[in-house]
């Protein structure tokens, strides 16, 4: 799990930097394309065996996986590496709220009072950076509900379908979306929410070329890595151990020149930390 989260967070660092040369809709586009055709030779060489039937739900998870991505790669470029992972780690806290809504699962007192330190720490985030533009933070926290939605889409799907036909569903989409944005972005502008529109840059640079392929082998890498850490460990040990994305993100951020948090921003940082582990860390009783 802690290889996972070092290679979620080089993914990030790569985005970063390509954001500042090309679309987050070919960031996507790249990071996808290589998980493809590694997800592909697997099903080849091992063909899946499962019940199926759920299609529409299957179809659903690849596209909110991917919109997610769009919202999380944005996010980087404008809040940085720190905010935007730790946003994106508030989804814990969103399952809770959301299991009571669509599943009728009470929240234990543990639970509302993690969310209520989860909830504050956004809010602590939210305070101290009002020269950041609300948008970007609105964006930041619909990364972590569209995470929420797939993560949720994840649990049902997993009844019916080979965990490596999910991530493919999710990666496909991640390359006809992308497809998709980079059309319309030749023929439409959309001002408000122009980074869902995109415009192919051909990479001219060898250190382009290969930030792509560290943006698409890291993905892999973290999802295999992430795979295997939870089939091979109980949830509630594993789990929590991701939370360290969120420090190698802010280190590598600081290495890139990202600015330090302030200590409002650590504060609200460690709450929803705090809140993410008190969930996860504890079977549900």
């Amino acid at each position: 799990m802690l290889g996972a989260c070092l290679a979620f967070s080089v993914m990030v660092a790569s985005s970063k930097i390509l954001g500042r040369y090309y679309d987050t809709a070919q960031q996507v586009f790249f990071r996808n394309v290589i998980g493809t055709a590694f997800v592909t030779v697997s099903l080849v060489r091992r063909p899946a065996h499962h019940r199926g039937g759920k299609p529409l739900l299957l179809v659903s998870r690849g596209v909110i996986g991917t919109l997610s991505l769009y919202l999380l790669f944005y996010a980087i470029s404008t809040l940085g590496m720190a905010r935007s992972i730790t946003y994106q780690y508030t989804y814990p806290l969103f399952m809770a709220i959301f299991s009571y809504f669509l599943f009728k699962e009470m929240p234990s007192k543990r639970e509302i009072a993690a969310i209520l330190a989860g909830m504050t720490g956004v809010w602590l985030i939210f305070r101290p950076d009002i020269q950041i533009p609300l948008e970007s933070h609105v964006i930041g926290l619909g990364n972590a509900l569209l995470t929420t939605f797939a993560y949720l889409a994840i649990k049902q799907l997993s009844y019916y379908y080979d965990s490596r036909y999910i991530v493919l569903s999710f990666m496909l989409s991640g390359i006809i979306l992308p497809l998709l944005s980079i059309v319309a972005g030749r023929y439409f502008s959309w001002q408000e929410m122009g980074f869902l529109l995109g415009h192919f840059r051909w990479p001219d640079q060898p250190l382009h070329w290969t930030l792509f392929l560290v943006l698409g082998l890291t993905a892999l890498a973290g999802q295999v890595l992430m795979t295997n850490a939870f089939a091979s460990g109980k949830v509630n040990q594993v789990a929590p151990i991701g939370y360290f994305s969120i420090l190698f993100s802010t280190l590598l951020g600081l290495a890139l020149g990202e600015s330090a948090p302030s200590p409002g921003v650590i504060a609200g940082m460690v709450l929803i930390i705090t809140g993410g582990i008190l969930i996860t860390a504890f079977p549900k009783r």
